[in-house]
């Protein structure tokens, strides 16, 4: 029972008087410029807290205790003992037992071991030979779910696996830049230049087919000539992780949003949604890495178009609550009714020239709760799974303190040394990421593993033609 001298809500009793005392002048576009210059000086203050003094990010080492316990599957004891018999090979930096390891030293003892050590332990990450990349699209159109720190923590702990990872940053916010410590001056050192080749290599096609029937070019400017002189590998840097390279993003590549539909106008025969696919495969990328990660904008846009269709697994994050549930489901719907109505089209004109249908696939698309408290969202998760079924990872991402500290700091957990934290706190903290690599890469090897033997079954089969040919 409420007694009256309990105080009144702070919304009683406002005085507009003393409101409009408060109020600065008002505001014109000017101040906007003024606010997003004390953001940036702010954003780059913030990223910039793991950096090390010349201005570069750098990735710690890693103690005997976490390379036997989570990189290399061997005794701390028996690892000593290589260590001491094979003095050419990384001996640590420190005293004592306590040694502390580079990434590098790390995959050269890898290697070491792969050769050497017992057989039957997985030394070296299982990767086909002849097979391309497998590439992983990180997308929801909600903001907020954990998309860009789902991406990063799978680029790295595929990398302290011992794959080769790419990271390409399609949102112009540049987050995963930022946690990857690039530096990105423009549009050009972003995907943009390979969307306006795609367009431009396109266009001279056209261009020659219309010379042919003695009709006047489309037009050709600076932008795409430009274009077509970059290619994927100019584009690339080199981050803080040796097996890690970047493919970064700025505020200004958000005007491929507004330009891709423009030259679509222009040449209405031109894929668009190739166009990120035609780069990694022409350009030699899905050959050089094992896996790449795209880190998607919060819009069902061009950009992101382009990541699903070149995409081989796609990963949707969301949080446990209705909201999110609801805005992931009407992403699977716009979805189905975007990428529907491009098999539609493009397969009337292919039916009408007696060409193959076109379809869009993807080797699996899961799910997978972020953020996840289970003290509070465990009915609402169950009901999610309920729903997706199928489409769900069996793990949810917990929330941890160690996961918000590190995203304080602009850095992975994995990037975080556990002696700021206690031992429990740490390995539960990894646990969180190292739980849902498991279940990505039970995918990406599924995967592999069915590609490889549809890859044999066609060469048996042609073997067999050829030898009753």
């Amino acid at each position: 029972m409420s007694s009256g001298k309990d105080p009144l809500p702070p919304y009683f009793n406002i005085s507009p008087a003393r409101a409009a005392e408060r109020l600065s002048e008002p505001i014109d576009t000017a101040r906007f410029a003024k606010a997003a210059a004390f953001a940036a000086k702010g954003r780059q203050d913030l990223a910039e807290r793991g950096y090390a003094p010349d201005g570069r990010k750098r990735l710690r080492r890693f103690s005997t205790w976490e390379v036997c316990r989570y990189l290399i599957p061997v005794a701390p004891a028996h690892f000593r003992r290589v260590l001491l018999k094979n003095p050419d090979l990384p001996q640590g930096q420190g005293e004592g037992n306590s040694k502390w390891f580079s990434l590098d030293d790390v995959l050269r003892l890898r290697d070491h071991f792969a050769t050497e050590g017992a057989a039957g332990r997985e030394y070296r990450p299982w990767r086909p030979e002849g097979l391309p990349a497998k590439t992983i699209a990180v997308a929801n159109f909600k903001g907020g779910v954990g998309k860009t720190s789902t991406a990063a923590h799978l680029a790295m702990s595929a990398a302290l696996d011992g794959y080769k990872v790419l990271v390409i940053d399609l949102d112009s916010q540049g987050s995963m830049t930022s946690i990857m410590g690039g530096k990105v001056a423009d549009e050009w050192s972003t995907a943009f230049p390979l969307l306006a080749k795609d367009y431009a290599l396109a266009l001279q096609d056209e261009n020659r087919v219309r010379e042919a029937a003695g009709q006047s070019p489309l037009p050709f400017d600076e932008t795409l000539t430009e274009a077509l002189t970059l290619s994927a590998p100019d584009l690339i840097q080199k981050t803080h992780w040796p097996n890690i390279d970047l493919l970064g993003a700025q505020l200004n590549l958000y005007w491929a949003e507004f330009q891709v539909p423009v030259w679509r106008m222009g040449l209405r025969g031109w894929p668009l949604w190739d166009a990120l696919g035609n780069a990694l495969a022409n350009d030699g990328i899905l050959d050089s890495y094992d896996i790449i990660i795209l880190d998607t904008p919060p819009a069902l846009g061009y950009l992101t178009i382009n990541a699903l269709a070149a995409a081989d697994i796609l990963l949707v994050p969301l949080g446990a609550s209705f909201l999110e549930f609801d805005s992931t489901g009407r992403f699977f719907d716009m979805l189905y009714s975007t990428f529907a109505s491009v098999e539609e089209g493009e397969n009337a004109a292919r039916r009408r020239d007696g060409l193959p249908e076109m379809r869009f696939e993807w080797d699996a698309v899961r799910a997978i709760i972020t953020r996840f408290d289970a003290a509070q969202q465990t009915d609402l998760a169950n009901v999610i799974q309920a729903y997706f079924g199928d489409f769900m990872t069996t793990y949810r991402q917990e929330l941890t303190a160690m996961v918000g500290q590190a995203g304080e700091q602009v850095n992975g957990i994995y990037e975080a040394d556990y002696r700021e934290f206690n031992r429990e706190t740490y390995v539960r903290g990894r646990e969180t990421f190292d739980r849902t690599w498991a279940e990505v890469k039970e995918l990406i090897l599924g995967t592999w593993w069915r590609d490889l033997q549809m890859q044999k079954a066609e060469e048996a089969a042609q073997a067999k033609e050829q030898a009753h040919g």
